[in-house]
Parts: C-alpha cells; sequence; structure tokens
C-alpha cells in the first residue's frame, strides 16, 4: 500500500492538531466547493481507531469513492 508523508510545522497543541487531522466535519467544511462528501461509515465527528469514512466526489466528470481506515502506526524518529 502507498505511504505518502507530509511535514508541516504549526505552532498548537499536539493534540489540537491531532483532532483536527481526524475532524470529518472540518474536511467536508475545507473541501465544500468540491462537493465531497462522508457517504459511509463514520460520516460527521471525529474518526476513531478502527473506524472507516467512505468518501464520495466528482473527478474529472468521474463519481468516485475512496474508503479510509484509522489506523495505529508508529513512527520512530
Amino acid at each position: 500500500m502507498p505511504t505518502i508523508q507530509i511535514s508541516l510545522f504549526i505552532k498548537a497543541p499536539i493534540q489540537v492538531c491531532f483532532d483536527l487531522s481526524r475532524s470529518i466535519d472540518l474536511h467536508m467544511e475545507s473541501i465544500s466547493h468540491t462537493n465531497e462528501r462522508a457517504v459511509k461509515g463514520r460520516t460527521s465527528g471525529l474518526i476513531e481507531l478502527g473506524e472507516t469514512v467512505t468518501w464520495e466526489a466528482t473527478h474529472f466528470g468521474i463519481r468516485q469513492q475512496l474508503t479510509s481506515l484509522a489506523t495505529k502506526r508508529i513512527y520512530k524518529k
């Protein structure tokens, strides 16, 4: 499975950043102009470990669904 890793410095408490990163409502607000929406699994609030969310969106004229699973991954520095 492909992995994408992005690094970004944010001046905020780690718990605030973590909660915002798993907020389905914030994601839908941030992409509201695309009409992407959560249609299955957890569709609002904060996604929890082991839960899924299925997003539906139209890209390049093709309606698509993408399901994401919240997993626990430990990164060692």
